[in-house]
């Protein structure tokens, strides 16, 4: 595997069509997902994140958008920066949650106002406090139709992505039904599917092959989490149930109460993970960061796909940049 020269040059085109190109090239290639801190201060070590891990190549990177817009002026101000500062093709998240059309539209000018033109079409959790899913008044039952709204007002300015979900989605038992879903996400205008993290990379390049199967042809992106603790594992899985092998749980029982060691597994873990999506002939990877950096940094350094760096050199650097 031969690391690539990595380009920082500016954004110059749709998701899309940036993996369209890549994919003809015969390139592999990567994204990174953020979420808006809470705090000023978080906000800029999270600017001076993505400027370093801008340098890591990716493609694109994503910003998550809170229930009913609860962070949507956090998230428009970060990819607004990203896009016109840092540089670097960003994809807005919306969601269903809470939202009235109103809103929708607001977000989508937006979007749109400050350069934006790929957006992550997303029916959403439950509010914080609520079980279950419902639409509020004046709003949208699902992700559909969301991409058949923004499609309707902006015809093909946005590029759009949607969620896929190899386990199923936790609210639909069937995964039929669910992949029915997803096909018809992609049928009312979506580009891209970007997946739910998983555990299981055969249950992954199933879904694939079953995607394929139905005539789903867009480009299908994994979705991966590098372990980071033992406990946050635990939380982050909890979220939509997520399935996690025995395997892994019984390599993590001895080391779970050691930080640093649970982390190097993830890393490792995460490694063999993309080497056989790889081999199965898989091109793209998503990176859930949570916000953090270094995982993600050594995950591509050892796969040879960027160049190492010291890493000495960037104690220094990254010491007082957790993200509060």
């Amino acid at each position: 595997m031969q690391t690539r020269q990595i380009s920082s040059g500016s954004p110059t085109m749709k998701v899309i069509d940036k993996i369209k190109k890549a994919e003809e090239e015969g390139r592999i290639y990567w994204s990174f997902e953020y979420f808006p801190p809470k705090t000023a201060q978080g906000t800029q070590n999270l600017y001076d994140r993505i400027d370093r891990m801008k340098q890591y190549g990716p493609e694109f990177i994503d910003l998550t958008w809170g229930a009913g817009g609860s962070s949507a002026k956090q998230t428009i101000e970060i990819v607004k920066t990203a896009q016109s500062v840092s540089k670097v093709e960003t994809m807005m998240h919306l969601t269903c949650t809470n939202m009235p059309v109103e809103m929708v539209d607001e977000a989508l000018k937006a979007a749109k106002d400050c350069g934006c033109q790929n957006i992550l079409a997303l029916r959403g959790d439950p509010p914080h406090g609520q079980d279950k899913w419902e639409s509020c008044e004046g709003g949208f039952n699902n992700a559909i139709d969301l991409v058949k709204y923004i499609r309707l007002k902006y015809g093909d300015y946005f590029g759009i992505a949607v969620a896929g979900h190899p386990e199923g989605h936790i609210d639909n038992p069937s995964k039929e039904d669910d992949l029915k879903h997803l096909k018809d996400k992609v049928d009312a205008g979506a580009d891209l599917i970007v997946t739910q993290l998983f555990y299981d990379v055969d249950m992954f390049l199933d879904f694939v092959t079953k995607c394929r199967a139905i005539g789903i042809t867009c480009p299908i992106v994994p979705g991966v989490f590098p372990i980071q603790n033992y406990q946050g594992l635990k939380r982050v899985i909890s979220f939509n149930d997520n399935y996690v092998p025995e395997s892994i749980w019984n390599d993590l029982e001895p080391i779970k109460d050691d930080d640093a060691a649970v982390k190097e597994y993830g890393i490792q873990l995460t490694i063999q993970f993309i080497e056989k999506m790889l081999a199965a002939g898989i091109k793209g990877v998503h990176f859930y960061t949570f916000n953090l950096e270094r995982s993600t940094r050594l995950i591509l350094e050892r796969l040879n796909l960027i160049p190492a760096k010291e890493e000495a050199a960037l104690t220094q650097n990254t010491a007082q940049s957790s993200v509060a």
